[in-house]
């Protein structure tokens, strides 16, 4: 009983402790940007994703390597079927904040739909790892791999017939 509530403090302040590691400090982003991120959002949101991408790629430029801009720009690429260029904005805000959960689902649901299944259930441990498996993003990227790769389409141009000539 005397211990008890020393016992509590110690638990407290490891909870605080791991808390604040388990997330980066929030980014300071100016007006502009986060109105052309909440443009873009927007337009991610009507199904326009060229010009959304656009929009984040503003916001990119005024603030190079936002972490927060990167993602918005990685999911509106990855929702363009550019799952190549989506792992270079999610490997580019893992650079800046290496346990960013949402970097990390997201690379792996890009891999997945890539057909790196594999690469793509390492992310997953790693999620599982960091967070548990009843975190968000967790359930998100096992629910990308169930599903599998993207299938890709073919173009008409991609298959040329042969030309052939009968008389009937």
């Amino acid at each position: 009983m005397r211990f008890t509530p020393a016992a509590l403090a110690l638990s407290l302040l490891a909870t605080v402790t791991a808390s604040v590691s388990y997330s980066a400090p929030r980014e300071k982003l100016d007006k502009q940007v986060k109105a052309l991120i909440a443009e873009g959002r927007a337009e991610l949101d009507a199904g326009k994703v060229n010009e959304a991408v656009g929009l984040f790629e503003s916001a990119l430029v005024r603030k190079p390597g936002s972490v927060t801009v990167l993602l918005n720009l990685a999911e509106a690429t990855r929702e363009n079927g550019l799952q190549g260029k989506a792992l270079h904005y999610y490997r580019e805000a893992l650079k800046s904040d290496p346990r960013n959960l949402m970097a990390i689902a997201g690379e792996g649901a890009a891999l997945a739909e890539k057909g790196a299944v594999e690469k793509a259930r390492r992310n997953l441990a790693r999620l599982e790892g960091i967070c548990g498996k009843k975190c968000d993003a967790t359930r998100q990227l096992a629910s990308v791999i169930a599903r599998g790769p993207t299938p890709r389409v073919v173009t008409a141009e991609a298959v040329t017939p042969d030309v052939e000539v009968s008389e009937n």
